[in-house]
């Protein structure tokens, strides 16, 4: 399986541009439009993994491959999808349509934990089957969504975020799509799946969730009951990393976010993440970043 897309690995894909909002490393939201194109090659999404959420709405014939499930989507559906878990689609019409809108972990820091949500779990339900009235009902959450998204309103994004909130819960309501396709039997999937969620439950790190208390393959591997070379081979086979750099990468989107938006100091960020030390969380991110904490944070 290919390494997971990024955010900007995304747009680069997409429209050869980078947002300035991604530039800045603060969090990130944008919505689109699927436009349907009878002349164009049905396309089939790479399996792999996207660093980011993204909530869709899809009209066409579509199969989904979702982690070790595969749905069939007859007519039209909502899908949710998570930075934990690998997916593709496979067009089935060539009329594909729809819209959808993408946002980083960054976007709800202060504002909700929205991977507690079923949809955004890694053993949820992520696609639902649509009827013709819940349809009308999305597409007009999304129109909303635009609408403020295109405005000048000072606080617009906060609204966004209800808004996002409102096509989750209306995604909880739903029945979910026909399963054509009964779990293919991967253990190794399920491991590595369960792991990523196990790792993002620890995040955001708050005053209410100071400090993260698995932070070693070992220990993950103890939660899981599963010997750590298991975990590991699992780990690398969905994430072409192994579980120490996926451990890395996420303490140190965590530490970015720590260091330019909160109060805490730098010894007291270290110390949220794990590090008996500041001088090892210091070692650690200088070698990830080419600049010290206190660097970074006034850069």
């Amino acid at each position: 399986m290919e390494n997971s897309e990024s955010l900007e690995e995304f747009y680069k894909r997409k429209f050869n541009w980078l947002p300035e909002a991604l530039k800045k490393d603060m969090g990130h939201f944008n919505i689109f439009h699927i436009e349907p194109n009878p002349d164009a090659k049905l396309k089939s999404i790479p399996y792999r993994r996207r660093d980011f959420y993204k909530i869709m709405l899809a009209k066409g014939q579509s199969q989904v491959h979702y982690a070790d499930r595969v749905y069939e989507v007859k007519k039209q559906a909502l899908s949710f999808s998570n930075p934990m878990v690998p997916y593709k689609w496979d067009h089935r019409h060539a009329e594909l349509s729809g819209v959808y809108c993408i946002f980083d972990p960054h976007f709800f820091v202060n504002f909700g934990d929205i991977q507690k949500y079923e949809v955004f779990q890694p053993q949820g339900t992520h696609i639902f089957e649509l009827n013709d009235e819940e349809v009308e009902e999305v597409e007009f959450i999304f129109s909303k969504i635009e609408k403020e998204f295109n405005s000048d309103y000072k606080y617009k994004f906060d609204r966004i975020r209800n808004l996002v909130m409102e096509l989750v819960h209306f995604g909880l309501k739903l029945r979910p799509a026909e399963l054509q396709v009964s779990r293919q039997g991967n253990a190794s999937l399920r491991i590595a799946s369960i792991f990523l969620e196990l790792l993002e439950r620890q995040f955001p790190v708050d005053e209410n969730h100071s400090k993260i208390q698995l932070r070693t393959p070992a220990e993950f591997a103890d939660q899981l009951n599963v010997h750590v070379n298991h975990l590991n081979r699992a780990v690398k086979e969905m994430t072409q990393k192994t579980t120490s750099q996926m451990i890395g990468d996420r303490i140190l989107q965590e530490a970015k976010v720590l260091l330019k938006h909160s109060s805490w100091n730098v010894t007291e960020i270290a110390y949220s993440l794990g590090f008996s030390e500041v001088t090892h969380f210091n070692n650690f991110f200088k070698k990830k970043v080419n600049l010290s904490p206190t660097q970074y944070r006034k850069g």
